[in-house]
């Protein structure tokens, strides 16, 4: 049997400097692991205190969360797990709608914060706008639509896209910042992938410019006869709309 004590006598090594780069390694990789269960823990404490300063509800984990949704981030990384889930709603300039922000964790690692914004009525297309320093080829991509703004669109269905992709969306969606990798409409959503570090603060920043490309893709329209001022969606962990 070939050991490390063996290839040390052949090679010259005495055994104890194997022995001692193997107990290296060990605690190298134990305090990585300690160092990411910190982490995580402690963004976990910073989102739950986010949830309830918003009075938003808060569940550590939700496997089905994710299967609401097929395109953008959810196509790139997988299904995958939700963690450290945030549900509630928020106000934009056209009344107040649904939110829920997520860490996506697909193999055991969080690959970004997922951000959405709920609309009033589910559109017919589905548009993903990514930058273009992401590698976001996979194996079934929808069609490219070409350059919007800073981002390329990709489209489930080019013609009902160019009428959605206005002036006021590529504003909209260029306010949104460099450090979420893609921005994308599925059904009555408007989602974003923002950084896995993503701070409380840019999360609120990032819900404020989802809302306002919601908003442009789906208007208040009052009714006359309604005093509501449109529905309000209540949040409900582990279940599709």
């Amino acid at each position: 049997m070939f050991t490390a004590a063996r290839y040390s006598r052949t090679v010259g090594i005495p055994a104890w400097v194997w022995f001692t780069v193997a107990a290296v390694a060990g605690v190298a990789g134990f305090a990585l692991l300690a160092t990411d269960r910190a982490q995580r823990t402690a963004r976990n404490r910073e989102r739950r205190r986010w949830a309830a300063l918003r009075g938003w509800q808060f569940e550590e984990t939700d496997h089905v969360l994710p299967t609401r949704w097929e395109s953008g981030a959810i196509a790139y990384y997988g299904t995958g797990v939700a963690k450290d889930v945030v549900a509630g709603s928020t106000f934009t300039a056209d009344g107040r709608r649904q939110v829920y922000v997520l860490d996506h964790e697909t193999g055991g690692k969080v690959n970004s914060v997922l951000v959405g914004v709920r609309c009033r009525r589910t559109l017919s297309v589905v548009v993903e706008l990514w930058l273009p320093s992401v590698p976001f080829q996979r194996d079934q991509m929808p069609d490219l639509l070409g350059p919007v703004g800073s981002r390329y669109a990709f489209v489930s269905e080019l013609p009902a896209a160019r009428k959605l992709i206005t002036p006021d969306l590529v504003d909209a969606a260029e306010e949104i910042g460099g450090d979420v990798t893609v921005v994308w409409l599925e059904d009555d959503w408007v989602l974003a992938a923002a950084p896995p570090n993503s701070t409380p603060a840019r999360l609120e920043r990032l819900l404020r410019d989802l809302g306002e490309l919601a908003d442009v893709i789906d208007p208040f329209e009052v009714d006359p006869d309604s005093d509501t001022g449109g529905e309000v969606h209540r949040p409900q962990f582990g279940r599709k709309p």
